[in-house]
């Protein structure tokens, strides 16, 4: 880049886009531009004592003027308005501590009254008695009464400025009237340019039936959505809740559907992270947000902890998964965030995602194949780890249904790979992402997932750190989602396709998933299977008759028939698994029979197709099974089937119930 210097001829309009400006002219000093506002905030102030000193006096002879002391009056309020002026500052009136107006500068208002009242009181009694005591004590709150009216009026003009014209804004009736509503209502009447004007409130609490937000009242519940809408000419309606629960969205776009007016909502909590709303959150409903809108609570503090300072890899950050796993560990202030993935692309968009640049110049970025082995021992090398998410895998059924060396390779290898580099490397803390299709798994993926499951909870026996699992299942939003496929079909004109009418799944936003994911690393397990709870499935059809109704042509739904290795319904937890939720109350912990490495020795990706398949689904439902004991070669040729183990340690080990069957061999 080109450092351009000005010359005194230059100008900053002569500047190109991208050079350096030149100084331009010298800003305004400090006293001129701030001190004439703060003094005449303490001089209205003072004018407020004076006025009240003059008020209280004259009630205190019943309205005589000719009984007031005028000379001792106006000395005492010279001395009331240095004495108030002196409190005000040491409180932070009139220091810029605060905007004015607000609660904050109120409060400190009447520390300062309280302060100065007594200071009078005395300084009264020393220059003679000027005016009667009572008149002081009674100026004090009369002040209080004065100085705050002052600033609330000027806090209503200044409002009043910034509300958007109702001839050119959209009138919209607010759902709720929480702290979501007071935050959206708040957003859009301080904003000149917004194109919200709020006029009605709804909301169920009987308790808010005469409530008014910033002068806009609760009209009714729900169920008067018609008759608020129709009465105040209201164009759309915005769910402000932003912990609405899919169920509640879904009754509101129902109510909503046959009035003909938009329906808009804020973004769910998780999406927030803590921030308040703003007018651009405010975006229409999604199916995201009919399906998988939950309030996810998160241990802030524990997260914190074993994030926050530590060097952290992730697998497949380029997918949607591991994109949003990086944008939500970046929030916790890792020391380094390593994102890996052999899709450069995905690599190029999570990074623009996180700092807007994509300048793809960061060795935090990793092109690699989690297959090559020696290229995994190297990055481990460089980056040395504390805390891996491996979220890199192959997910779509009916293709590896189709090519089961695929998910051999990626799948099961691919993980076991990243399971031994970890533990040669120390790594203290590894989460592996699993499916619902791994609970009783009955296809390729299923049996691929269940054995990384065991594989994940067999090196949890050989690290010194946690080893887990996280399941969970269909996340909206993904590539490759059923709303995502449904999209594009509706997009080319149709028809949509559904498997079985009576097919239900799991459904859960990625924000969400992630969200419990991150929570999951937090929690102390042994080799445990962590299961997000996805609330109650959802029958594909439904969506399908949603989207199809919400499409502008006239869409058609085909059922197509139930493909190898997909079932009716998924469940998240196998037969055998109890819903054990020991640490928290959406996280379900089920024990994992360890699988020992060196029994992938068993498995050839150029062997038969329904042989391979034989053996993953034999791999996946067996008992435990021991550790051959071979071993283990140098760090970087370590071959596949081989557990390096880096120290014995105190962790219970797993029963192991059975051996490996000689002439199971594909």
């Amino acid at each position: 880049m080109q450092v351009r210097r000005s010359t005194s001829g230059d100008s900053q309009a002569d500047a190109a886009p991208g050079e350096w400006r030149g100084r331009g002219p010298a800003p305004a000093p400090w006293l001129a531009t701030v001190l004439p506002a703060r003094a005449a905030r303490a001089g209205t102030d003072a004018l407020a004592l004076a006025a009240a000193l003059l008020i209280a006096t004259l009630l205190r002879h019943d309205g005589h003027l000719g009984e007031v002391d005028l000379r001792g009056l106006l000395l005492l309020a010279a001395v009331a308005a240095v004495v108030h002026s002196l409190a005000g500052i040491h409180f932070g009136l009139y220091t810029g501590r605060w905007a004015y107006g607000c609660f904050e500068e109120i409060a400190a208002l009447v520390k300062t009254a309280a302060v100065v009242t007594p200071v009078l009181l005395v300084l009264d009694t020393v220059l003679g008695r000027l005016v009667p005591r009572s008149s002081i004590i009674a100026a004090g709150l009369i002040t209080l009464v004065l100085a705050a009216g002052v600033r609330y009026t000027v806090r209503l003009l200044k409002d009043n400025r910034l509300r958007p014209s109702p001839e050119h804004g959209i009138r919209v009736v607010v759902m709720g009237a929480g702290e979501g509503a007071t935050q959206v209502i708040r957003a859009m009447l301080r904003s000149p340019r917004s194109p919200y004007v709020p006029v009605a409130l709804l909301d169920d609490d009987p308790a808010k039936r005469t409530y008014r937000i910033m002068g806009v009242p609760v009209a009714g519940n729900r169920d008067a959505m018609a008759d608020v809408v129709r009465r105040f000419d209201a164009e759309a309606v915005v769910i402000a809740i932003p912990s609405a629960s899919a169920d509640l969205i879904r009754a509101l776009t129902d109510l909503a559907q046959p009035l003909n007016v938009d329906l808009k909502v804020v973004p769910p909590v998780v999406e927030l992270f803590g921030r308040t709303v703003r007018v651009e959150d405010i975006r229409p409903v999604s199916h995201e947000d009919l399906l998988g809108r939950r309030e996810i609570g998160i241990d802030l503090a524990a997260v914190a902890g074993y994030l926050e300072g530590r060097r952290v890899l992730v697998t497949g950050a380029g997918g949607s998964i591991g994109s949003e796993l990086c944008r939500q560990v970046a929030r916790f202030n890792p020391a380094k965030l390593i994102m890996l993935d052999r899709d450069e692309s995905g690599l190029h968009a999570v990074q623009l995602s996180l700092d807007g640049r994509g300048m793809l110049d960061d060795r935090n970025l990793v092109v690699a194949d989690i297959r090559d082995q020696q290229r995994l021992d190297e990055i481990f090398t460089e980056h040395r780890p504390h805390v891996v998410f491996h979220a890199a895998a192959l997910k779509h059924l009916p293709l590896l249904e189709m090519h089961p060396s695929e998910a051999l390779k990626t799948n099961i290898i691919g993980t076991y790979q990243i399971l031994q580099t970890a533990l040669r490397h120390n790594v203290d803390r590894l989460v592996n992402i699993s499916t619902d299709k791994a609970a009783d798994p009955c296809s390729v993926l299923g049996y691929s997932k269940r054995i990384t499951e065991r594989l994940t909870a067999a090196a949890d026996t050989a690290a010194s750190g946690t080893y887990c699992s996280v399941r969970f299942g269909n996340v909206l939003g993904s590539r490759g989602s059923v709303l995502t496929a449904f999209a594009a079909q509706v997009e080319a004109g149709g028809p949509i396709t559904v498997t079985h009418p009576d097919v239900n799944r799991y459904f859960m936003t990625v924000q969400e998933a992630v969200r419990l994911v991150i929570q999951a690393g937090a929690l102390e397990s042994t080799g445990e299977v962590l299961v997000l709870d996805m609330g109650e499935p959802v029958r594909i059809a439904d969506v399908a008759k949603r989207i199809a109704d919400a499409a502008e042509q006239h869409i058609q739904i085909v059922y197509t028939g139930l493909r190898p290795g997909e079932k009716i319904s998924e469940i998240l937890l196998g037969p055998d698994e109890p819903d054990h939720r020991p640490n928290h109350p959406l996280i379900s912990q089920a024990q994992v029979p360890p699988l020992d490495g060196a029994v992938l020795s068993l498995l050839d990706p150029s062997s038969p197709r329904t042989d391979m398949i034989a053996v993953l689904k034999w791999l996946a439902e067996s008992p435990a099974l021991p550790a051959v004991r071979v071993p283990p070669p140098a760090p970087t040729t370590t071959a596949p089937g081989v557990w390096h183990r880096p120290a014995p340690r105190s962790k219970p080990r797993h029963p192991e119930a059975a051996a490996v069957p000689p002439a199971r061999h594909p």
